[in-house]
């Protein structure tokens, strides 16, 4: 397989020029688990991990590689390898680390586009549509809504999911389709591009393994059935993993994510909520929160029915959380300013006492 196939072109071959990285080989990341790393490369997938310099120069889980990222590295004998650098992404999936204050997690790199996968038998939600479409819009990264399982619900329930997502989230592709008999497959098919990068998103047994195994045409992934007792799936996948599809396309598999924290995602809730924000210019006071003030355009518009109730108190919820995380990174960066000092000036005290 060659770079071009797993989406590498000129810009980051101008990169590698530039930073004088003929010496090592070229690679994709294709998996990652526990801080190893499997990399494609045009001579096969080699098993790597970073070196030290990288890791003490980390300031967190953005400076280390992620599925997607193109990397520079040695490669040694038995098919293992060092990555040393990290090249330029293009975009960056992200969410706040669960459990994890003022942290996030890369969930992707180098994405074009996101497939955001629900089930139409069980566990739909509309409000994690919108925390996926947050992070997707903050990422630069276009989203695309799958309804998977159709074939296990009532027609009218599904007719139902579609005019709900309809008139909550605008000017984003929606398909329908079933796991089982395949349809809406072929549009699926039409949507993804040779040379383009894709990743899903979605709960623990969305169906998300099996979408990928039939676009694969091969068991790439285990998949195992839903629960009777629960009607709770169970989902196998266990990290992530990027996997070039037949007609050229480029797929990366999450893991589910039972949370989806907002981290510095201003611009993506401007543009999720670009009608909550767009009345938010008409209010009295410029400061306004949305929360109660007088001469509130927004919640003037909830009140009407202009604006869906549930969308709203979604919107609130993450501009909260938002906050939260801003202020937590602020606060942890304070902290290390003030160690850093600390440090600094006891090296100093040190030193001078030792008479150098």
């Amino acid at each position: 397989m060659t770079l071009e196939e797993l989406g590498y072109n000129e810009g980051l071959e101008k990169f590698r020029i530039e930073n004088q990285l003929k010496g090592f080989e070229t690679g994709r990341v294709i998996l990652e688990h526990k801080e190893r790393y499997i990399v494609k490369t045009e001579k096969g997938e080699i098993e790597a991990e970073i070196t030290g310099n990288l890791r003490f120069l980390a300031t967190g889980r953005e400076d280390f590689p992620a599925v997607g990222d193109w990397v520079a590295l040695t490669v040694y004998e038995a098919e293992f390898g060092v990555i040393h650098k990290i090249f330029p992404r293009k975009s960056i999936l992200k969410r706040q680390a669960a459990g994890q204050k003022g942290d996030v997690q890369i969930i992707a790199a180098n994405v074009d586009a996101a497939f955001l996968v629900q089930a139409a038998d069980r566990d739909f939600n509309i409000n994690r549509l919108e925390r996926y479409l947050t992070i997707c819009y903050a990422a630069g990264i276009q989203p695309v809504i799958i309804l998977t399982k159709t074939d296990l619900a009532e027609k009218e329930r599904v007719t139902e999911i579609l005019e709900n997502i309809s008139k909550r989230i605008k000017d984003v592709p929606v398909l329908a389709i079933s796991n089982e008999t395949q349809d809406g497959y072929e549009s699926l098919n039409n949507l993804i591009e040779k040379g383009k990068t894709y990743c899903m998103l979605g709960s623990s047994g969305v169906g998300k393994s099996t979408l990928l195994n039939n676009l694969t045409g091969r068991q790439m992934m285990k998949t195992d059935s839903i629960s009777q007792s629960n009607n709770k799936g169970r989902h196998v996948t266990t990290h992530r993993e990027l996997t070039v599809l037949e007609n050229g396309g480029i797929l990366i598999d999450n893991p589910g994510m039972r949370e989806v924290g907002i981290a510095d995602t201003a611009s993506g809730l401007e543009t999720t909520f670009d009608n909550i924000i767009a009345l938010g210019e008409n209010c009295r006071f410029k400061d306004c929160t949305h929360t109660g003030e007088a001469g509130c355009a927004v919640a003037e518009a909830v009140e009407s029915g202009e604006i869906d109730q549930n969308s709203y108190e979604n919107y609130l919820k993450m501009e909260r959380e938002k906050a939260r995380f801003e202020t937590t990174v602020a606060e942890k960066r304070r902290h290390e300013k003030i160690f850093g000092k600390i440090l600094k000036d006891f090296k100093k005290k040190d030193f001078k006492q030792k008479g150098y």
